[in-house]
């Protein structure tokens, strides 16, 4: 029985269990899904091995310390120096990153994209940036302070602070803070997002299962918006895959994680 974790703070939200034990029981796949609530990242390849694990997913704030913590990182991960998926190959600590194919599974119904906003500069944001531009969005990044922009300024995006944003028009505005998580914040001030709605076609948030703030204004605006609901299931069903090392067919592992949605 292989066994499996989420690292995170805060964790009692996620929905990961439900969805790799949905894959697990359905596929017949001898595995188990928990969490793990780790304060601090540093400690988070320690604690990887002192609990058995054959691989993990990482959410808020570790993204960038489970890069850190890798002993060989692949793929897109590398690029942006941000992993959300680990996996334990032969005592080493493989790290990959799911997140932003996930999200563009998530937005593939919204129509004509091609100018994005994004607020906050964590390690989602590195992730969806870094893909936006890939596929030749223009990407914007705006951020409460100006000292976790220096990595989005290397690339070929605007950069702003809440002081001195400039407002413009958007065809998608997105949320990577976990402002609204588990209070009534705002990724920025709210008369700030209030213009920022007026003035976008289609908004999206990395949280799920809630109705941020931020969202709630979206709503009321009459705006079409995405919670994280999909862009959660696009990069589960990716590590799911790397968990499973091919044993399992993606088909398979989409149907069986796409039914822990209804519960």
């Amino acid at each position: 029985m292989q066994l499996f974790s989420i690292f995170g703070n805060p964790v009692a939200h996620s929905r990961s269990p439900l969805m790799h034990n949905a894959v697990f029981k359905n596929c017949h796949y001898p595995a188990c899904y928990t969490r793990t609530h780790l304060l601090d990242g540093e400690k988070l390849k320690e604690t990887f091995f002192s609990l058995g694990l054959s691989g993990a997913n990482v959410t808020i704030p570790h993204k960038e310390a489970a890069f850190n913590a890798c002993d060989e990182v692949r793929g897109f991960a590398k690029k942006i120096g941000v992993v959300n998926t680990l996996v334990n190959e032969n005592g080493k600590l493989i790290g990959y990153n799911t997140d932003a194919d996930g999200f563009m599974y998530a937005i593939r119904e919204f129509q004509k994209v091609q100018k994005i906003l994004v607020l906050g500069a964590g390690g989602t944001a590195k992730a969806l940036v870094s893909r936006f531009l890939e596929e030749g969005m223009q990407v914007s990044v705006l951020n409460r302070s100006a000292s976790r922009l220096e990595y989005f300024q290397t690339l070929d995006c605007q950069v702003s602070t809440w002081d001195d944003f400039i407002l413009a028009e958007y065809d998608l505005v997105v949320n990577t803070t976990s402002a609204g998580l588990s209070s009534s914040d705002f990724p920025a001030p709210k008369n700030l997002i209030l213009q920022i709605l007026q003035n976008t076609h289609y908004v999206a948030d990395a949280i799920y299962g809630k109705l941020t703030p931020f969202l709630e204004l979206a709503k009321e605006k009459g705006i079409l918006y995405k919670n994280g609901a999909d862009m959660l299931l696009g990069q589960g069903v990716l590590a799911n895959e790397l968990f499973v090392q091919g044993k399992l067919s993606k088909e398979a592992i989409q149907n069986a994680m796409q039914k822990s949605f209804e519960l």
